[in-house]
């Protein structure tokens, strides 16, 4: 509880910790004297402009140890480190050139005992690392059930990694994290929110009274998968007409090249087309829309959703696009709160990986973040003694 309150205020001091709390001063003060111990929580000098000594506060001591989130997405792999306070120490991307399943293992501890090995002076190390899939990720035991992309099936990742590696590790659907990380970073205020990737398939990250939704076995979530149109296009699932045929960013583009005769093209090519006002991608990106308007529709009568958040490289070069995804949502039993693009774009699943380490690794409830710079931040912070 004392963790949980000095994240909320980042500075407190024990008189505050008691008021707050309504422990007494002297249970206050023990407390603090174990988590001093621990390392977990440092004590600081707050600037202040009167006479007399500077008063004393807790925060966190945000270098005990750092969070390794990692994304592993298709022929990609992101790894960030933040510390206890999210700040970010590291963060790259590196391009995988295998699909080879074991070789990807072997990369992955490869890398985490590297990392381990560099932040050993810190008082915890690497804390944690929680590996963003995407996939379907069963929630009893890490494994991954299905991989699209790789082709991987029943392949139990937890297991192997924990094979050669000590420290703990989690496993979660990548759309899981990003929910997670728009609710951390961004949206605080919102306990029902939605998220919707529409950047590789459909993949949709859901949280309720402030949970996030797994469903009985972790499968939660796959609303690409929903039938809009029956006997419609065939899909890998073995259904006809599911959503992500019509609305996710690759088929678009997709069909964009066949009716351009052009190949590779990319978000930024599209952007150019539509700053010339091309009739033909305009088109398409309006009736791209109306794709996406359906499987709202739906989703907002399911779930009722105070927050939704799109992360959609493709509707954040289309100026006005989310306004005319409103015009679409014009049912009458349909209620929502508020429809908004991502701030954090491909990067909401290994921020929402350490959000969430962090938040495994000091116990509490709900940590609120801001979103880490990717460039150096020169401020100076208080410093700990």
């Amino acid at each position: 509880m004392l963790l949980q309150k000095i994240i909320e205020h980042g500075f407190i001091s024990r008189a505050d910790l008691s008021k707050i709390t309504g422990l007494n001063k002297a249970t206050v003060s023990v407390q603090v004297a174990d988590l001093l111990h621990e390392q977990l929580i440092c004590e600081t000098q707050l600037e202040h402009h009167s006479v007399g000594r500077r008063p004393i506060a807790l925060t966190i001591n945000e270098d005990a140890g750092y969070v390794l989130g990692i994304d592993l997405d298709y022929k990609s792999i992101i790894y960030t480190i933040l510390n206890l306070k999210g700040k970010p120490v590291y963060e790259k991307e590196e391009t995988l050139d295998s699909e080879d399943y074991d070789l990807i293992i072997q990369a992955i501890i490869t890398r985490i005992k590297e990392f381990q090995l560099q932040y050993s002076h810190l008082p915890y190390g690497i804390v944690n690392a929680v590996i963003g899939i995407h996939g379907t990720v069963k929630k009893q035991d890490g494994s991954i059930r299905f991989n699209p992309r790789y082709r991987w099936l029943q392949k139990n990742i937890k297991e192997d990694l924990q094979k050669e590696l000590t420290i703990p590790l989690f496993i979660e659907n990548n759309a899981n994290l990003s929910a997670y990380a728009e609710r951390v970073y961004k949206h605080h205020h919102s306990s029902n929110l939605l998220t919707l990737i529409l950047t590789s398939g459909i993949g949709s990250g859901i949280i309720i009274e402030g949970d996030l939704q797994r469903g009985f076995h972790g499968y939660a979530g796959e609303m690409g998968h929903m039938i809009i149109y029956p006997n419609g296009e065939p899909c890998r699932c073995g259904n006809h007409g599911c959503w992500e045929l019509y609305a996710s960013e690759p088929r678009l583009i997709r069909k964009l090249e066949a009716e351009l005769q052009v190949t590779d093209l990319t978000i930024p090519t599209i952007q150019e087309y539509l700053e010339k006002d091309h009739i033909i991608v305009k088109s398409y990106m309006d009736r791209y829309l109306q794709y996406i308007a359906i499987g709202l529709n739906n989703i907002i009568n399911l779930y009722n959703p105070e927050t939704i958040v799109i992360n959609s490289q493709l509707l954040k070069i289309y100026p006005g696009s989310i306004q005319k995804l409103k015009g679409h949502l014009i049912s009458s039993v349909s209620e929502y709160g508020e429809l908004v693009l991502s701030d954090l774009g491909n990067r909401s699943c290994v921020l929402g990986a350490c959000a969430m380490g962090i938040q495994h690794f000091l116990d509490v409830e709900e940590i609120q973040l801001s979103i880490p710079e990717k460039q150096h931040d020169t401020a100076e912070s208080p410093v700990c003694f």
